[in-house]
């Protein structure tokens, strides 16, 4: 049984325009059950929460623990799906303040190879001078360059400050299983690693070790992660009807609002804790999705903070959008707002009220707006934010982007797209076996 609930909470299409979907979408989840799809070669990820043995995640756990013993903070190397994932969990889950406090149960955990910033990456080699820190190199080639670069660095680093046997125990390569430069690292230095299964894309690798080792570390216990996770997989299963199926549901759903025109979904929470749940959701629809001259554009917002920002245009802007909202029903904390003798501020209508109720009745407020105003909205709820429901979460955004992608008729498991940056900037920094490239853009940049 699975906490998370869908609920349309709009008068925009019927029932019956969701309905008509019940056919083509759950046509597309037996293409995904069957592998008979475009990209079946990466369709790892579909039954892997299920096949996820007690043996892999206790040698996981134990990996976590010669590094929660020996480091004061780790430094997550990978960028797009090779850290995303395990952000998203990891600050869904963390108190936010716990990396201030002196006695912590988990080292604090960091992210670098997810950019190019030369300030960022300064300052984070300059905050680990004094520090007992490890690295989790995520990269299945090990050639990606915001990632390559940082891991050069903090290799040097760190076996420089802790010397070259700690750095081989503190350092752990999640990779491919037989070539690529990560892989060769990782043999040649000795350092414990992991696979990143061949048949699983980034986007879809947070139940592969690539989340599930970088969680386990920061304190959180994967076993409730893939239990989450493996419950979903089974409420969302080739045989479970339309009608309750909310991973299908949700994928016809946003298919037929982006037929009536509305081409931008917004991902919205009322916690904070859900930002980066919102990062991978966007790389996760926006790569799978975003291609043939077609797709959804997704975006996120965190609410109420973006009411006073991006709140203007979601209520009067373009009406080309439509959003989907994370409800979190309970929270972990109770704290309630004082009575104030002077009542300058004029709250003291909300004295004694808990600060959640004020956050939800902002949240039922701002959904009645937004669809007064021309947005649709569907409203995804789940208990209270724990390893299970995170699980759950993510299984369900990543069947329900795989039959959305079949239902848009795209391949969800490439990024052809993604590559044509890279072509542009080797050439512009004159790598080895672009000089054809390189002429072409000096020769367009003269122009």
């Amino acid at each position: 049984m699975v906490s998370l609930n869908i609920e349309k909470t709009f008068g925009f299409i019927s029932k019956e325009n969701v309905n008509s979907y019940a056919e083509v979408a759950m046509a597309a989840r037996k293409t995904l059950e069957d592998g008979t799809g475009k990209g079946n070669d990466f369709l790892g990820w579909l039954h892997l929460p299920s096949s996820i043995t007690k043996a892999q995640l206790d040698d996981i756990n134990a990996t976590a623990k010669v590094l929660k013993e020996n480091c004061e903070v780790v430094v997550v190397a990978g960028i797009g799906g090779s850290y995303l994932g395990a952000r998203a969990a990891i600050e869904a889950l963390s108190n936010y303040f716990s990396w201030l406090q002196e006695k912590k149960k988990a080292p604090v955990i960091l992210y670098a190879g997810n950019n190019l910033g030369e300030d960022y990456l300064c300052e984070l080699t300059s905050f680990l001078k004094d520090k007992k820190f490890g690295v989790i190199n995520i990269s299945k080639s090990g050639t990606t360059t915001e990632t390559a670069l940082a891991f050069r660095l903090l290799k040097k680093q760190c076996e420089d400050q802790r010397g070259k046997e700690m750095a081989r125990k503190v350092i752990v390569a999640i990779t491919d299983a037989k070539k690529g430069a990560a892989r060769t690292t990782a043999d040649k230095e000795g350092y414990k690693s992991y696979i990143i299964p061949d048949n699983v894309g980034g986007r879809f690798s947070v139940l592969t070790p690539v989340g599930l080792l970088p969680i386990a570390v920061a304190g959180f216990d994967i076993e409730k992660l893939v239990a989450g996770a493996t419950a979903m997989e089974k409420a969302c299963g080739v045989n479970v009807p339309f009608e309750k199926n909310i991973a299908a549901i949700y994928a016809a759903t946003r298919n037929e609002l982006y037929k009536r025109g509305k081409k931008i979904e917004i991902l919205a929470n009322f916690n904070p804790k859900l930002h980066f749940v919102g990062e991978w959701w966007k790389q996760l629809y926006g790569e799978s999705e975003g291609k043939d001259n077609k797709g959804i554009f997704p975006a996120s917002v965190d609410l109420t903070t973006d009411l006073h920002s991006m709140g203007q245009w979601i209520q009067d802007g373009e009406r080309s959008i439509f959003e989907t909202v994370i409800s979190v029903e309970n929270s972990d904390n109770e704290l309630r707002v004082p009575s104030d003798s002077e009542n300058l501020d004029g709250l003291n209508f909300l004295a004694g009220k808990r600060v959640d109720e004020v956050n939800k009745m902002a949240e039922l407020g701002t959904q009645l707006a937004h669809v007064d105003g021309g947005v649709p909205n569907i409203r995804l709820s789940i208990s209270k934010l724990e390893e299970e429901t995170i699980g759950e979460l993510i299984y369900f955004f990543e069947v329900g982007c795989g039959i959305s992608g079949y239902i848009l008729e795209v391949n969800p498991f490439n990024q052809p797209g993604v590559e044509a940056y890279k072509k542009n900037m080797f050439a512009l920094l004159n790598k080895p076996g672009y000089e054809s490239e390189s002429k072409a853009i000096q020769e367009r940049l003269k122009k």
